[in-house]
């Protein structure tokens, strides 16, 4: 890699080829290899305002309150963009140097584990003004944490390359030597989509798709007025289905319900007329949701067994309407019910991951942790996500249950006995523990935040089995807080790296999580 002399301004920065010659990579993201011979595509960036420029077309997205670490790969000193690792910025100063740490040994162990140390790393802290801050105030005071991550780094016989802090349209570069060189101001960031580099990234199909925020708000709870009468739709639809889902006699009447409602109101959704924007889409799909639909829905998936038939509408043409209903049935989970979100955020998540929208998968399944941390399905789909496992290896699972399913009832129908049986030997049996460990399948009752959740005595179809691509040991949550820049919050330590184990959870209703992977 090889460093500007002292005119081109803030030294240390190499020539990082990020051609946008795709392949994918364990961490979801898009990896940026070097052009080949053939001629695909490439950038060179050379100057902290490329490297400032290219974050969002790294991530994917425009990060928030966020450290943000960038792998570099030396091929012929000239630098090679790898993984990614992000983790939002911790409130307390105190925690910033085990979270520098925790990320900086996470991307590192996430790369080695992909046959590619890196040599060296590029670092970002993007966090906004607040409480009467200046971009360069923020600056100041990130500057700790910019040098945590760079002994960090150093620590693990990587270096960083250079760090640089954006807020409020400027950047900061906190590895010039000349003090000269970078104005105290900082310098602006360019207008989105006018760089070369963007210019680049449309000829190579790469999409910013805004902020977190903006995709979190698509699967939160509604603020308006009609939140009272959803909480009131569930209060009654939890009086009415919790005791009769509890019932072994009665419970698979209500899963059978619950699924053919929501087979009628996918069908609704896929017949309505397409609108442009996806705030005007959602707003189109709650006015096709009633909300005693909506109630029924929520509390029926509650049962784990209906959850999973739920789970196999996740390829083909149902799958984007499925997406759409989940999403739906999110922002419905309002007041005392925000527990009950776990299932439908854990479904869009499970729907993203399967149809190769990897972003809003993650995003899903880290909310789904945040409304309930116990929700043993999001945590291992979550781990399976950030881990790079193939999600066709659940698929299949799910698909075997369905043919073993459509299988056994056409035989119970060709013997009135109902001697039957569903055939055995499928993905899901060989595993020989269930997807979710022990966890129960009987539902919360009511808007209670915190109980021990019961197995009903009788009744019920037996648990779904996990593919052996997944570790089915239970895992306690991580004893500890999460940090800032993910969604509500309070002050805490700052959550697991990747790489650091494999604990997940958060505090019970915080809307936050703790022991998450970063975003790779």
């Amino acid at each position: 890699m090889t460093n500007h002399d002292e005119a081109a301004g803030c030294s240390g920065i190499g020539d990082m080829n990020g051609p946008f010659h795709h392949g994918g990579d364990s961490t979801g993201h898009r990896s940026h290899e070097p052009a080949d011979p053939r001629g695909e595509p490439m950038v060179t960036l050379r100057t902290p305002a490329e490297l400032a420029d290219a974050l969002p077309y790294l991530l994917g997205y425009r990060p928030e309150d966020s450290i943000v670490l960038v792998a570099l790969h030396d091929r012929e000193r000239r630098g090679r963009f790898g993984g990614r690792a992000r983790l939002g910025i911790p409130a307390q100063p105190e925690d910033w140097p085990s979270a520098a740490e925790q990320l900086a040994r996470g991307l590192v162990a996430g790369s080695e584990r992909r046959g590619a140390r890196p040599e060296s790393m590029v670092a970002y802290l993007v966090q906004e003004p607040s409480g009467g801050e200046t971009g360069r105030d923020v600056m100041e005071r990130l500057r700790p944490l910019a040098q945590s991550l760079r002994t960090a780094c150093g620590g693990l016989d990587v270096a960083v390359v250079e760090a640089l802090c954006i807020s409020d349209g400027r950047f900061w570069s906190y590895c010039c030597p000349s003090p000269g060189c970078c104005p105290p101001e900082g310098q602006p960031m360019g207008l989105p989509g006018t760089s070369v580099l963007a210019a680049a990234a449309t000829y190579a199909g790469i999409q910013v798709r805004g902020s977190l925020q903006e995709f979190r708000a698509r699967m939160s709870p509604c603020q308006t007025e009609a939140a009272h009468a959803q909480e009131v739709a569930l209060d009654t639809a939890s009086r009415a289905l919790v005791p009769r889902i509890l019932d072994g006699d009665t419970r698979e009447d209500v899963a059978a319900d619950t699924l053919a409602l929501a087979e009628r109101v996918m069908a609704r959704l896929g017949e309505a007329p397409p609108v442009s924007g996806t705030a005007t889409a959602d707003l189109r799909d709650d006015g096709l949701l009633a909300d005693d639909e909506a109630a029924a829905l929520i509390l029926g998936l509650q049962d784990r067994t209906t959850r999973d038939r739920a789970a196999e509408w996740m390829e083909g043409a149902e799958a984007a309407v499925a997406l759409r209903l989940w999403r739906a049935l999110a922002r419905r989970c309002v007041g005392p019910y925000g527990e009950h979100a776990a299932a439908p955020l854990t479904l869009a998540g499970w729907v993203a991951w399967s149809t190769g929208d990897e972003l809003e998968a993650r995003e899903a399944f880290a909310m789904a942790i945040g409304a309930d941390p116990d929700y043993l399905f999001a945590r291992l789909l979550h781990q399976a996500c950030n881990e790079g496992l193939d999600p066709e290896t659940v698929r299949r699972c799910l698909r075997a249950e369905r043919a073993g399913r459509s299988e056994g009832e056409q035989a119970s129908a060709a013997e009135p006995d109902g001697a039957a049986t569903a055939p055995s030997g499928s993905p899901c049996d060989t595993a020989g523990e269930d997807l979710e460990g022990k966890e129960p399948s009987a539902p919360r009752e009511g808007p209670v935040r915190k109980h021990r959740r019961v197995r009903p005595a009788g009744g019920g179809r037996p648990s779904r089995r996990a593919p052996r691509a997944l570790d089915t040991r239970r895992r306690r949550p991580a004893d500890t807080r999460t940090s800032p820049g993910d969604g509500p919050h309070r002050d805490g330590p700052p959550r697991v790296a990747e790489g650091a184990n494999n604990r997940f959870g958060t505090h019970r209703g915080s809307g936050r999580r703790t022991g998450e992977r970063p975003h790779e």
